[in-house]
């Protein structure tokens, strides 16, 4: 097969390094894979991987009829079978530019915590979790298919190709403070709420405990992850807490960790380096992977809603951290299990089988022509809808920057998130 994938950008994010690691994967599978897409620091990150890159234009407006042109005139020069969509513009300007090329099929994969309704239902779609494949399911989509985010075992993992010392060295991390670990896209929604809680725990922490919050990335928050970085810091007298910013290789910062929080793709690669991890969320949300709660995570993803078990918030990560931070042999015996869970179930060479077959099973299916139409026409009014609320919104100073992860599937189906903390 010939397979266009299209992330929705090349900045660093989980969604876009799944499907660049995907389809090189796909690739070595024998199938001829490109990587298509605005020019970011991803896209060296394609090329080391052996993906050829095609850039995009600039989109402006989306579905962009620029970026839809650019696509028709690489299929039909490629003879593209399969334009891949990573989250919902390129989703739509992938079903776009199939409409006008005979022959070629579009697909898309959805990593936010919830899909745009007006992704049309005939499309055929992978989503990240299965509480999410069944509320699509149950808005009448059928054809939605569970993809959880892989993890290239090889590269992720505790090894002599990590300079850890290095990486201590650069950043001032001594060997005998135990050192926390995010990394994180510093977003607005979804992000920001866990991340200046984690600093405030390490922060209440040091006073009895050496403890290091090490935090990778950059983005739209980065003043305010910063602003509270220094009060902390300021009150600590110490290094308590370290902003590295984007980092185009982060492996170093999960190999030096004793404990990593984090949520989705983040959290999975955490697993991966053997480290036991934390699981964030939203509305106070903080709970540690263990053999009791990994159905959980199994069902509704890698995030949370509402207080874990410990309690919400900050006091809820400061008891997992006081009980984690002190016990040696917990933290090998949960990295350990970590490490089995990602083995057992989320292996990048396991997920490019199953994700070439979803192709196969794309181009031999297909809804009919009349149910594709009503599909799409229904799709359409959604979209308009979205569009004239957004620009509502816009008008009255709310709009969110990241509205799919504004209101993640798990939040609807539970405000209080899945467990019952230990206050109640």
């Amino acid at each position: 097969m010939r397979i266009l994938v299209y992330p929705h950008d090349l900045r660093m994010g989980g969604s876009q390094l799944n499907a660049i690691e995907l389809g090189a994967a796909v690739k070595e599978l024998g199938h001829e894979v490109i990587l298509f897409g605005q020019p970011g620091p991803l896209a060296e990150r394609g090329a080391g991987l052996g993906l050829e890159f095609i850039p995009a234009p600039a989109p402006g407006k989306r579905p962009s009829p620029s970026v839809i042109s650019a696509l028709v005139r690489t299929v039909r020069e490629r003879r593209i079978d399969i334009v891949h969509g990573y989250e919902w513009p390129p989703a739509l300007e992938c079903l776009a530019a199939s409409k006008l090329v005979r022959g070629t099929t579009a697909v898309a994969t959805v990593m936010s915590m919830a899909v745009a309704p007006f992704i049309p239902k005939s499309m055929p779609l992978m989503v990240g979790t299965e509480q999410i494949r069944q509320a699509e399911l149950s808005s009448g989509r059928r054809r939605v298919h569970l993809l959880e985010p892989p993890v290239d075992l090889a590269a992720n993992r505790a090894a002599d190709e990590v300079d850890v010392d290095g990486f201590r060295a650069r950043w001032g991390l001594p060997e005998d403070v135990p050192t926390v670990v995010c990394v994180s896209r510093l977003a607005k929604e979804l992000k920001l709420e866990g991340i200046l809680s984690a600093i405030d725990a390490v922060g209440q922490l040091a006073g009895d405990l050496k403890v290091c919050l090490l935090i990778t990335g950059s983005g739209p928050a980065e003043a305010v992850v910063s602003e509270r970085a220094e009060r902390v810091n300021e009150a600590t007298g110490e290094r308590t807490v370290i902003l590295t910013g984007e980092l185009p290789d982060p492996r170093p910062a999960y190999a030096v960790a004793d404990a990593v929080l984090g949520m989705g793709g983040s959290a999975l690669r955490g697993l991966s380096f053997e480290k036991p991890l934390i699981v964030q969320g939203e509305r106070g949300f903080w709970e540690l992977l263990t053999p009791e709660s990994l159905p959980v995570f199994l069902w509704q993803g890698w995030y949370g809603s509402g207080p874990g078990s410990t309690g919400p918030g900050t006091h809820g990560l400061v008891s997992i951290l006081e009980d984690l931070l002190t016990d040696a042999p917990l933290r090998k015996s949960l990295g350990a299990f970590g490490r089995s869970v990602v083995e057992d179930r989320f292996s990048l060479a396991s997920a490019a089988q199953h994700q070439t077959e979803l192709y196969r099973r794309s181009l031999a299916g297909g809804s009919g022509m009349g149910s594709g139409l009503w599909a799409e026409a229904a799709a359409g009014i959604q979209y308009t809808s979205y569009v004239v609320r957004r620009r509502y919104q816009r008008l009255r100073g709310h709009q969110p920057a990241e509205d799919f992860n504004a209101l993640p599937v798990a939040v609807r189906a539970d405000a209080r998130g899945p467990f019952v903390s230990r206050e109640a």
